[in-house]
């Protein structure tokens, strides 16, 4: 973990951040440090996260045109992907714009996974910068939870954030009208809507689980600041729309 693109770019600058916010914060209390550094991360990403997330409020507004043209032009697929390109640069969305922040999501949690799993408790010197020291003593323990053990509890509360999370940001799906037959692909929607509801939450809480309660409190302060951010996004759509 001590060369590469991938240490220089997000290891090192996240564990580097980390051990300098264990330093400065009261008690030296690792628990602490990762909230405000989820926080850190979370803030610089969200320009980019901001984007998705009213791309994604668009989309769920513009639901019901699209459904007319899927019923308009049902037997002209070109046609109706068009006209549904066409509605969405009508509306200035981008139906790709949630892809890029996943993708660079990715490689900053293997490099949080790596900080909580690896870097803790014991930390190394050799990877800090030469303006950031190694506390003289720090705490583990947060709320009464150890962190460098697995919780129960954070477990939990990563995987009840996780469920809300997807909540506001993927709301169900319209049941299907009596007597009408669900396509193929409305099949896999909502099988696909299903799953991320209530099988996401149930990873997270394994995930969360088996590896320590660090990395639990990360995704449950993570989702949490994903939770505002839905709710401040909706709540500004309603303003505008009044």
């Amino acid at each position: 973990m001590e060369t590469g693109l991938f240490a220089t770019v997000f290891y090192q600058p996240i564990y580097n951040a980390l051990v300098f916010l264990i330093s400065a914060v009261p008690g030296a209390n690792v628990g602490i440090a990762i909230i405000l550094l989820t926080i850190l991360v979370r803030l610089l990403l969200l320009p980019l996260s901001h984007k998705s997330v009213v791309s994604q409020a668009k989309m769920r507004e513009i639901a019901p045109h699209i459904e007319k043209l899927k019923e308009k032009h049902k037997d002209d697929k070109q046609e109706q992907a068009r006209r549904t390109m066409e509605l969405y640069r009508e509306y200035g969305i981008n139906p790709f714009s949630g892809c890029f922040l996943v993708l660079l999501q990715l490689p900053i949690i293997f490099a949080l996974y790596f900080v909580f799993f690896k870097g803790l408790p014991n930390l190394n010197a050799d990877h800090l910068y030469s303006f950031v020291h190694l506390p003289e003593a720090m705490s583990m323990v947060f709320l009464g939870i150890v962190l460098s053990k697995k919780s129960l509890i954070l477990a939990f509360l990563a995987a009840v954030t996780q469920y809300y999370q997807i909540k506001l940001s993927i709301p169900s799906l319209a049941p299907v009208a009596k007597g009408a037959t669900p396509s193929f692909k409305d099949e896999f929607a909502r099988s696909f809507n299903t799953q991320m509801r209530y099988m996401l939450p149930l990873i997270v809480f394994g995930i969360s689980y088996s590896i320590s309660a660090a990395i639990a409190l990360y995704w449950a302060t993570s989702n949490l600041f994903s939770v505002g951010h839905e709710l401040y996004v909706k709540r500004k759509a309603k303003e505008v729309t009044r």
